[in-house]
């Protein structure tokens, strides 16, 4: 997905997508490297930052000053916002980040070890949030 979408994203100068996209090349990597717990924390960090550039194209900023995009936030405004008010994402994208949040905390925090098919899923769920919000950017 990179090498596809990489140098449209970086001539518009878009940082948190670029993220996105790097986060998603590794949950790959880790993913065919055996490393599961990695790739479901990197499959996180890419939807996180791909739902970051979604609400800021959509003018929704942070609360505060410091421009902190904390977790909580971020999961609570793009669903709530952007599919389920504004309607911008597919409604099947509404539980992607609190469900790869809960991977995200086993794979760091917790004993039980995140397995191949969990890993599998987790990609494949930040790619479909990332590829929205790539879609969202190109047709809009």
């Amino acid at each position: 997905m990179r090498s596809r979408y990489h140098a449209r994203m970086i001539e518009r100068g878009d940082a948190f997508l670029e993220k996105a996209l790097e986060n998603l090349a590794a949950a790959a990597s880790e993913l065919a490297a055996g490393r599961y717990n990695s790739s479901a924390n990197r499959s996180y960090y890419a939807a996180f930052h791909g739902a970051i550039c979604a609400l800021a194209r959509a003018g929704i900023r942070p609360p505060g000053r410091e421009g902190y995009w904390g977790h909580d936030f971020v999961q609570a405004q793009f669903s709530g916002q952007l599919i389920n008010r504004r309607k911008l994402y597919r409604p099947g994208l509404r539980t992607v980040l609190n469900d790869l949040s809960s991977l995200r905390e086993q794979a760091d925090y917790k004993v039980r070890h995140v397995d191949e098919v969990q890993a599998r899923r987790a990609l494949r769920k930040a790619e479909e949030l990332v590829e929205a919000v790539i879609i969202g950017r190109t047709s809009g």
